[in-house]
């Protein structure tokens, strides 16, 4: 009686398929010229980036205290790293449909899964080939930061790691979004379409749910867009990070159900179906404990610590009710100054937006507009201040706690630089498209003399005369 490894023969190694995969990626084109094109797109970006940080500072040498606005991270790590979010929603989905498309339409993955490798061993090389190719495109934006250094610019580690990791998170969900499209199309042109439409979907998505409130606002909140905004404005936020490595992995898992030609609709159905609400129960665990840090030099998703301390005191409900339109710019700057980081502070806090008009123009005869009614243990004051100097206190005051006495930071300094950008756009515009088109030559050549030497030709005994 056979034994299960000697009648289907024992697992090769994992290393083998991705060494496969990663030969894969780098003879096909579509990975090089998407390097050069961001080359061009990063270059693009900091040479702008740079010259708008440098005019602001001549102001700032002008006028000293402007100096405390100017931060590196919001005039130029966040800028030249859209050039990435760019790439990594327009170029790395047709990368990765590369390499699940072209091997389902040749038939080569029929027989890479009658071969000794599981579904999730060539689903999992393919995640590898995807994460080495977004290893080498962040290699561009890094050396714009590295230029940035080399001028003598400033770059806090904390807030560009965090910034590092949210757009990993967000191009491994592209990643699995464009696997997915690539298993359950029939040919490379239907998957690139569906992961375009998947992509600018969360634009749209964007766009509608702007100004709007309830189910569309919070539709909003699963955007991908949406998450790589917090981590832009230097927050780690571990429900919306676990939240979208959770919907990447049952993306993935998706894919590889789907992967298989053999197995009947209605088993991937019902597969698909269950992947789905165990990744949506996973979601709703991971939100319902959710913690903040503040990962920016200079605190500004934060209040002071004097402050924060006297908010953790709060035990009863503390609920908010604004009275601005959406789109009102007051309600804006209220959110971002005020509102979010009570979210982050308070535990236990209700927020309520009322107003009959989405922009606010029509609400001149409506008395009560532009009223912030603040509620705490029975207790209510009225205000239509949207500062924190002039809210905190109120809810002090509300809640009968003093703030303890917490020494504050010093002050952020800002760093103005001002730099010129002609040894990047050297380096960006040229040398480095350049030297990536060689080494695409490079791999090239070696990739044919790899196929020549396993496919030696059989040597043939010379004829002798008829």
């Amino acid at each position: 009686m056979f034994s299960r490894e000697t009648s289907i023969g024992p697992r090769a190694p994992f290393a083998a398929i991705v060494g496969k995969e990663l030969r894969d990626l780098a003879a096909g084109r579509a990975f090089w010229v998407m390097l050069v094109l961001l080359s061009l797109l990063v270059g693009a970006s900091f040479d702008q980036t740079v010259s708008l940080y440098a005019e602001a500072s001549r102001a700032a040498v002008q006028t000293p205290l402007l100096a405390r606005g100017l931060s590196p991270f919001d005039g130029i790590v966040v800028p030249t790293f859209g050039a990435l979010y760019l790439a990594a929603t327009f170029l790395l989905p047709f990368v990765v449909i590369r390499m699940v498309g072209a091997e389902k339409a040749n038939g080569a993955l029929k027989l890479m899964l009658q071969m000794p490798y599981s579904q999730g061993a060539v689903i999992g090389a393919k995640l590898v080939a995807s994460l080495v190719a977004w290893i080498a495109m962040v290699l561009v934006p890094l050396s714009a930061l590295g230029a940035w250094a080399l001028m003598g610019g400033h770059i806090a580690a904390g807030e560009t790691a965090n910034l590092l990791l949210g757009h990993l998170l967000y191009a491994v969900a592209i990643t699995g979004i464009a696997m997915l499209c690539a298993a359950v199309s029939d040919n490379t042109s239907t998957a690139a379409i569906l992961a375009l439409a998947a992509t600018i979907g969360f634009w749209v998505l964007d766009f509608a749910a702007a100004g709007q409130g309830g189910i569309m606002q919070t539709l909003a909140g699963l955007s991908l867009t949406q998450i790589l905004r917090g981590f832009e404005r230097g927050l780690l936020s571990t429900a919306p990070a676990l939240a979208a490595v959770i919907a990447s992995l049952g993306v993935v898992v998706i894919a590889a159900v789907w992967l298989h030609s053999g197995r009947a609709l209605a088993r991937k159905l019902a597969l698909t179906a269950a992947t789905v609400v165990c990744a949506g129960l996973a979601v709703i665990g991971v939100t319902v404990a959710s913690a903040h840090i503040d990962m920016t030099e200079d605190r500004r998703n934060s209040f002071p610590p004097s402050e924060t301390a006297g908010l953790r005191q709060l035990t009863a409900p503390l609920d908010v009710i604004v009275r601005l339109a959406p789109e009102d710019p007051r309600l804006v700057d209220f959110e971002r100054g005020v509102l979010g980081k009570l979210r982050r502070t308070v535990r236990r806090m209700n927020v309520a937006i009322e107003s009959e008009s989405r922009t606010g123009l029509f609400a001149i005869s409506d008395e009560h507009y532009g009223e912030i009614v603040l509620r705490y243990a029975g207790r209510e004051t009225t205000t239509r201040s949207t500062g924190a100097g002039e809210v905190l206190p109120i809810i002090f005051e509300l809640a009968g706690i003093t703030p303890p006495n917490i020494p504050a930071a010093a002050p952020y300094p800002g760093y103005p630089l001002i730099a010129e950008t002609t040894a990047p756009r050297i380096w960006f515009f040229a040398v480095l498209p350049l030297l990536i088109i060689a080494m695409w030559a490079i791999s090239s050549r070696q990739l044919d003399e790899w196929r020549r030497w396993i496919n030696i030709p059989k040597s043939k005994s010379p004829r002798g005369p008829s």
